[in-house]
Protein backbone atom coordinates (compact mmCIF):
# COMPACT_ATOMS: atom_id res chain seq x y z
CA UNK A 1 0.00 0.00 0.00
CA UNK A 2 1.43 3.37 -1.05
CA UNK A 3 2.26 6.02 1.90
CA UNK A 4 0.05 9.12 2.37
CA UNK A 5 2.15 11.30 -0.32
CA UNK A 6 3.16 8.60 -2.58
CA UNK A 7 -0.78 8.87 -3.49
CA UNK A 8 -0.01 12.09 -4.87
CA UNK A 9 3.41 11.11 -6.54
CA UNK A 10 3.35 11.89 -10.73
CA UNK A 11 5.71 9.50 -12.08
CA UNK A 12 6.82 12.41 -14.08
CA UNK A 13 6.09 16.40 -13.63
CA UNK A 14 7.28 18.82 -16.87
CA UNK A 15 6.05 22.04 -18.12
CA UNK A 16 3.58 20.89 -20.83
CA UNK A 17 2.66 18.08 -23.24
CA UNK A 18 4.99 18.86 -25.46
CA UNK A 19 7.78 18.34 -23.36
CA UNK A 20 6.66 14.31 -22.51
CA UNK A 21 9.07 12.04 -23.88
CA UNK A 22 6.29 9.66 -26.46
CA UNK A 23 9.65 7.59 -27.46
CA UNK A 24 11.00 6.73 -24.20
CA UNK A 25 6.91 6.09 -23.77
CA UNK A 26 6.79 4.16 -26.69
CA UNK A 27 10.03 2.22 -25.68
CA UNK A 28 8.50 1.45 -22.29
CA UNK A 29 5.28 -0.47 -24.17
CA UNK A 30 2.94 2.47 -23.06
CA UNK A 31 0.50 2.44 -26.05
CA UNK A 32 -2.77 5.01 -24.63
CA UNK A 33 -2.41 8.32 -23.28
CA UNK A 34 -5.57 9.45 -21.65
CA UNK A 35 -5.16 13.67 -21.40
CA UNK A 36 -7.03 15.63 -18.97
CA UNK A 37 -8.46 18.97 -21.27
CA UNK A 38 -8.84 22.37 -19.39
CA UNK A 39 -5.37 23.56 -19.15
CA UNK A 40 -3.75 20.39 -19.51
CA UNK A 41 -3.71 20.34 -23.43
CA UNK A 42 -5.65 23.87 -24.06
CA UNK A 43 -6.03 27.22 -21.46
CA UNK A 44 -9.77 26.46 -19.67
CA UNK A 45 -12.70 26.53 -21.97
CA UNK A 46 -10.90 27.48 -25.08
CA UNK A 47 -12.29 25.82 -27.83
CA UNK A 48 -9.63 26.10 -30.22
CA UNK A 49 -6.96 23.34 -30.86
CA UNK A 50 -3.63 24.66 -31.63
CA UNK A 51 -1.79 23.90 -34.51
CA UNK A 52 1.00 22.68 -32.05
CA UNK A 53 -1.26 20.18 -30.02
CA UNK A 54 -2.74 19.03 -33.50
CA UNK A 55 1.08 18.20 -34.36
CA UNK A 56 1.69 16.63 -30.90
CA UNK A 57 -1.30 14.31 -31.65
CA UNK A 58 -0.09 13.15 -34.95
CA UNK A 59 3.37 12.43 -33.96
CA UNK A 60 1.88 10.31 -30.93
CA UNK A 61 -0.39 8.48 -33.34
CA UNK A 62 2.74 7.46 -35.89
CA UNK A 63 4.08 6.25 -33.06
CA UNK A 64 1.75 3.83 -32.16
CA UNK A 65 -0.43 5.81 -29.07
CA UNK A 66 -4.38 6.07 -28.95
CA UNK A 67 -5.28 9.18 -27.26
CA UNK A 68 -8.14 9.67 -25.16
CA UNK A 69 -9.60 13.18 -23.16
CA UNK A 70 -10.45 12.60 -19.93
CA UNK A 71 -12.36 15.57 -18.69
CA UNK A 72 -14.51 16.15 -15.19
CA UNK A 73 -16.03 19.00 -17.43
CA UNK A 74 -19.31 18.47 -18.76
CA UNK A 75 -20.44 17.04 -21.89
CA UNK A 76 -20.96 19.76 -24.44
CA UNK A 77 -17.69 21.59 -23.78
CA UNK A 78 -15.58 18.66 -23.68
CA UNK A 79 -17.37 17.40 -27.12
CA UNK A 80 -16.96 20.53 -28.86
CA UNK A 81 -13.46 20.08 -28.29
CA UNK A 82 -13.43 16.25 -29.50
CA UNK A 83 -15.01 16.55 -32.47
CA UNK A 84 -12.60 19.21 -33.24
CA UNK A 85 -9.35 17.59 -32.20
CA UNK A 86 -10.91 14.15 -33.43
CA UNK A 87 -10.01 12.66 -30.06
CA UNK A 88 -12.47 10.30 -28.34
CA UNK A 89 -13.57 11.39 -25.08
CA UNK A 90 -15.14 10.76 -21.18
CA UNK A 91 -16.46 13.42 -19.62
CA UNK A 92 -17.99 14.77 -16.80
CA UNK A 93 -15.31 12.17 -15.64
CA UNK A 94 -15.38 12.46 -11.90
CA UNK A 95 -11.73 12.29 -11.91
CA UNK A 96 -10.31 10.83 -9.38
CA UNK A 97 -12.57 8.08 -9.05
CA UNK A 98 -11.37 5.43 -11.07
CA UNK A 99 -14.67 4.65 -13.32
CA UNK A 100 -13.73 6.94 -16.56
CA UNK A 101 -10.03 5.74 -16.34
CA UNK A 102 -11.53 2.08 -16.41
CA UNK A 103 -14.15 3.11 -19.09
CA UNK A 104 -11.07 4.27 -21.65
CA UNK A 105 -8.86 1.20 -20.87
CA UNK A 106 -12.01 -0.90 -21.89
CA UNK A 107 -12.40 1.42 -24.55
CA UNK A 108 -9.12 0.77 -26.00
CA UNK A 109 -8.17 -3.11 -24.43
CA UNK A 110 -5.49 -1.57 -22.70
CA UNK A 111 -4.01 -2.63 -19.28
CA UNK A 112 -2.72 -0.01 -16.84
CA UNK A 113 0.54 -0.11 -17.38
CA UNK A 114 0.40 0.34 -21.19
CA UNK A 115 -1.75 3.43 -20.26
CA UNK A 116 -0.44 7.25 -19.16
CA UNK A 117 -2.09 9.91 -17.87
CA UNK A 118 -1.61 13.76 -18.70
CA UNK A 119 -2.75 16.58 -16.54
CA UNK A 120 -2.33 19.67 -14.41
CA UNK A 121 -4.28 18.68 -11.20
CA UNK A 122 -2.88 16.53 -8.54
CA UNK A 123 -6.05 15.84 -7.07
CA UNK A 124 -7.56 14.68 -9.80
CA UNK A 125 -5.60 13.48 -12.19
CA UNK A 126 -2.63 12.19 -10.58
CA UNK A 127 -4.55 10.65 -8.30
CA UNK A 128 -6.94 9.02 -10.36
CA UNK A 129 -4.20 8.01 -12.15
CA UNK A 130 -1.98 6.59 -9.29
CA UNK A 131 -5.17 5.09 -8.05
CA UNK A 132 -5.23 2.80 -11.29
CA UNK A 133 -1.96 1.65 -11.48
CA UNK A 134 -0.95 3.73 -14.04
CA UNK A 135 1.95 5.84 -15.55
CA UNK A 136 1.31 9.93 -13.86
CA UNK A 137 2.54 12.75 -15.70
CA UNK A 138 2.22 16.28 -14.07
CA UNK A 139 2.15 19.04 -16.40
CA UNK A 140 1.68 23.22 -15.32
CA UNK A 141 -1.16 24.70 -15.91
CA UNK A 142 -1.03 26.81 -19.58
CA UNK A 143 -3.16 29.37 -18.16
CA UNK A 144 -4.03 31.37 -14.54
CA UNK A 145 -7.60 31.35 -15.92
CA UNK A 146 -9.86 28.57 -14.57
CA UNK A 147 -12.76 27.31 -12.48
CA UNK A 148 -13.33 28.93 -9.61
CA UNK A 149 -13.20 25.32 -7.52
CA UNK A 150 -9.85 24.35 -9.29
CA UNK A 151 -8.74 27.59 -7.77
CA UNK A 152 -9.64 26.24 -4.49
CA UNK A 153 -8.04 23.48 -4.87
CA UNK A 154 -4.52 24.66 -5.78
CA UNK A 155 -4.06 26.19 -2.65
CA UNK A 156 -4.29 22.47 -0.83
CA UNK A 157 -2.00 21.55 -4.28
CA UNK A 158 0.74 23.82 -3.24
CA UNK A 159 1.11 22.48 0.31
CA UNK A 160 1.18 19.10 -1.32
CA UNK A 161 3.52 20.15 -3.90
CA UNK A 162 6.02 21.76 -1.66
CA UNK A 163 5.91 18.40 0.52
CA UNK A 164 6.59 16.07 -2.53
CA UNK A 165 9.44 18.25 -3.47
CA UNK A 166 10.95 17.23 -0.29
CA UNK A 167 10.66 14.12 -1.28
CA UNK A 168 12.31 14.40 -4.51
CA UNK A 169 10.13 15.94 -7.22
CA UNK A 170 11.43 18.28 -9.22
CA UNK A 171 9.55 21.03 -10.44
CA UNK A 172 10.02 21.97 -14.38
CA UNK A 173 11.34 25.17 -15.72
CA UNK A 174 8.22 27.45 -16.42
CA UNK A 175 7.75 28.79 -19.72
CA UNK A 176 7.33 32.53 -20.34
CA UNK A 177 3.58 32.96 -19.92
CA UNK A 178 2.65 30.06 -17.87
CA UNK A 179 0.80 29.70 -14.95
CA UNK A 180 1.86 29.86 -11.57
CA UNK A 181 0.95 26.84 -9.96
CA UNK A 182 -1.12 28.50 -7.12
CA UNK A 183 -4.13 28.97 -5.83
CA UNK A 184 -2.76 32.50 -3.69
CA UNK A 185 -3.27 34.32 -7.01
CA UNK A 186 -6.97 33.50 -6.52
CA UNK A 187 -6.94 34.92 -2.72
CA UNK A 188 -4.95 38.01 -3.85
CA UNK A 189 -7.19 38.92 -6.47
CA UNK A 190 -10.08 38.11 -4.47
CA UNK A 191 -9.24 40.73 -1.60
Amino acid sequence: MPSFWERWMPDEYVASVHDIDLDRLHRQGRRLILCDLDNTLVPWNDPQVPEALRAWIRRGQALGFSFCIVSNNRGPRVSRFAKESGLPHIAAARKPKPAAFQEAMRRFDARPEETVMVGDQLFTDVRGGNRCGLHTILVLPIHRREWWGTKVLRIAERFVLNRLRGRGLRAPERQAGQAERSGQDWLRDRS
